[in-house]
């Protein structure tokens, strides 16, 4: 079986690409967020045509500071948020020595500082990693894994997080998912509030001098927000989707690179894809990307198989054959 990857292509090319797509990424997502704002302040100003370039100004100018404070906010509190909401508990080393000096073995070996160590009571089997940077990172399990794997492919899992925090994945998915989540919000309280301006405010207006008018103006903007409620949070999404999948397959390298033992990582996903346990109950489509498998009960139920535009894991089959790529 041929190689996945061309044969001149590097690990240290992959991380570098990966590292300057993250920043095309998260300006076009920027962007986004933007034309999103100018578009509704645009529509809402539809009928008064001087308005017209002053909203559009002030549209983009709100989306922009609310984008700012949203990313500020990620940035400092996001990690912590999301490992409350996955019900995280933090451990010292005296809870469990062998956790703690394999995560200490991995961030040697990646030259990074201890991040800090939290258990997840859950008997799914997964793992995540999360942080602003490698000096404010953390890693979390569940207490399936930790009593499932053995000690190697426990420590390749590790690696596979510490990759991730390595790689700056961390930040990028706090940002990418706050910037989706905002777009997703604005394009649906746009939405949300031309139904109510139709149901409850068109028919009084449309009995006025210029009814016919405003009717029209009404549905015009109800196609506008249509649109945006499908098509702009459905864009964020594929991309983040698709840079999810390649930052999986960089992070399994990353492990294999740390542990020196591709066999192990192989071994921990044979056995995450044999898990039928999903994590629902701490999980959901906005953390779904950050866990080493998909928790979602839809990718357990195929044994992680699917393979679509919109997973936000590859399927194990795959990252194994990349994987025994490398023994090749």
């Amino acid at each position: 079986m041929p190689s996945p990857l061309p044969p001149s292509t590097t690990y240290i090319d992959l991380i570098a690409k990966n590292k300057r797509q993250s920043v095309v990424l998260m300006v076009f997502m920027i962007a986004l967020l933007a034309l999103v704002g100018g578009i509704i302040a645009a529509s809402l100003s539809m009928g008064n045509p001087q308005a017209l370039i002053p909203s559009v100004i002030v549209g983009i100018v709100a989306a922009l500071i609310t984008g700012g404070l949203g990313a500020l906010w990620s940035y400092y509190a996001g990690a912590n948020a999301i490992l409350r909401m996955s019900g995280a508990q933090e451990i010292s080393p005296t809870d469990d020595p062998e956790l703690f000096n394999v995560v200490d073995e991995v961030r040697i070996a990646a030259g990074l500082p201890m991040p800090r160590v939290f258990i997840i009571n859950d008997t799914a089997l997964n793992a995540f990693a999360t942080g602003r940077d490698p000096q404010h990172a953390a890693v979390a399990i569940t207490t399936g894994l930790r009593r499932t794997l053995p000690r190697d492919q426990l420590q390749a899992v590790m690696a596979h997080e510490v990759a991730h925090i390595r790689h700056f994945d961390i930040r990028f998915s706090l940002l990418m998912a706050t910037m989706i989540g905002l777009i997703a919000f604005a394009c649906d309280a746009f939405l949300r509030i031309t139904l109510h301006s139709l149901r409850f405010g068109g028919g009084s207006r449309g009995r006025g001098k210029n009814g016919g008018g405003v009717i029209v103006f009404m549905l015009v903007l109800l196609v506008v927000a249509a649109i945006l409620a499908i098509f702009a949070p459905l864009i964020g999404r594929f991309i983040q989707m698709a840079f999810s999948r390649e930052r999986e397959y960089l992070a399994d390298a990353g492990a294999v690179e740390l542990t020196r033992n591709p066999e192990a990582m192989i071994g921990a996903l044979e056995s995450l894809s044999r898990d039928r346990d999903p994590f629902v109950d701490h999980a959901n489509r906005g953390t779904a990307h950050m866990f080493i498998v998909n928790p979602l009960r839809k990718m357990h139920a195929s044994g992680q198989a699917l393979d679509s535009a919109f997973s936000s894991h590859p399927p194990i089959a795959k990252r194994i054959d990349r994987l025994r790529a490398l023994l090749r």
